[in-house]
């Protein structure tokens, strides 16, 4: 009993009660969005509650396991989600536009929060096992190409916002390896060239669509540009204080679309306001914080790259989603990490993190 306890203080509690803290305000702001519905069932807090509670059941199963298993599997775990991504263009669920959802026994679940693990996984095994090598291409090329192959099937789907997420993160590991700047020029090309192509040949109209209102919003105010409008409302309307929960107007009046989701950081902004907000992004900074500890502690190549992706793909998620609702970056369906409504996202986020609390009690 006494070595099972002083194996749970290896546990960075310090990031765990980072994750309480993001957890209840994700809850009393799902609540106080649905205070406001007459004859409410509240159905969306009740699953956010679920999901925040088995979220911290995989957090504490994830730290429980050796982290050193994944290492192990990686590339069975990378050549499994290759598998899941294909079948899930044959079977997969749409929802908005999307064959990005699979109905298991009564629950969607969305195998790209899933295989962004899957990839950073991969991409920790492939840069400990050639991280000295980096200067020669052909290792960015290959790790990039096992990239793109998520990338390309998400993109399928069609996913731009995940797809996005999953180059990032394999950019942010990429630049830690000490790059030449010769191959940084060109990768820059080469992304130009792919996103030039992707305009012409891949991207759905609707997300050209996107794109150009996120350069202009007025070009069609009542269509494409309506969310972005009322989310730059919504943060701008939360002044210093915020309205108080359930009093903002743009989401309680439903201005604001997909309030729960894609745009609860606008929903933060005008209940709490700046105060909120500053909250929210001072818990973030503070749990990367705790992970880079972790990481520069990591006494192996594996669990450090690991860190390292983790912490790439959670700040691609949040520059995307927050820049989203902010009119900074176009909207693309990214949830707001561990606030956003919705399982699959928390789920893997908490996975992700109770791998690197393993980590973290292995190198203690």
């Amino acid at each position: 009993m006494k070595n099972v306890l002083a194996n749970w203080q290896k546990l960075d509690w310090f990031l765990f009660l980072a994750l309480g803290v993001l957890l209840i305000l994700s809850c009393s702001i799902l609540y106080s969005l649905n205070l406001n519905i007459e004859n409410s069932d509240f159905l969306t807090f009740k699953k956010q509650i679920f999901f925040a509670l088995s979220g911290l059941a995989l957090f504490f199963l994830f730290a429980k396991l050796n982290y050193s298993l994944w290492l192990t599997y990686a590339k069975v775990i990378f050549y499994f989600f290759i598998l899941v991504l294909l079948l899930l263009l044959l079977f997969g669920t749409e929802v908005n536009g999307t064959t990005g959802w699979l109905r298991i026994a009564g629950f969607s679940l969305q195998p790209v929060e899933f295989a962004k693990i899957a990839l950073v996984i991969f991409l920790a095994r492939y840069f400990s096992e050639h991280g000295q090598e980096f200067k020669l291409f052909r290792h960015i090329f290959f790790s990039g190409l096992a990239t793109f192959v998520f990338v390309a099937l998400v993109m399928l789907q069609p996913d731009l916002g995940s797809a996005l997420v999953l180059l990032g993160t394999w950019v942010v590991m990429l630049l830690f390896t000490g790059i030449q700047r010769k191959h940084l020029l060109a990768l820059g090309a080469s992304f130009v060239g792919v996103v030039t192509v992707a305009w012409f040949w891949l991207f759905e109209d609707y997300q050209k669509a996107r794109i150009l209102t996120f350069l202009n919003p007025s070009l069609d105010p009542m269509g494409d540009g309506y969310n972005v409008i009322q989310s730059m409302v919504a943060v701008g309307s939360g002044k210093f204080t915020g309205r108080g929960l359930a009093l903002g107007s743009q989401s309680n009046l439903h201005f604001l679309p997909e309030p729960g989701t894609d745009f609860i950081f606008a929903v933060i902004a005008e209940d709490l306001g700046f105060l909120g907000v500053t909250l929210v992004l001072a818990v973030f900074t503070f749990i990367f914080y705790r992970l880079s500890l972790i990481m520069r502690k990591s006494q192996d190549n594996f669990a450090a790259y690991f860190i390292l992706g983790v912490i790439g793909m959670l700040l691609v998620q949040l520059f995307i989603n927050i820049g989203m609702n902010m009119g900074i970056s176009p909207v693309t369906g990214i949830p707001l990490p561990l606030l956003s409504a919705g399982g699959s996202s928390m789920w893997a986020v908490m996975i992700a993190l109770g791998i690197a609390e393993s980590i973290k009690m292995r190198n203690s």
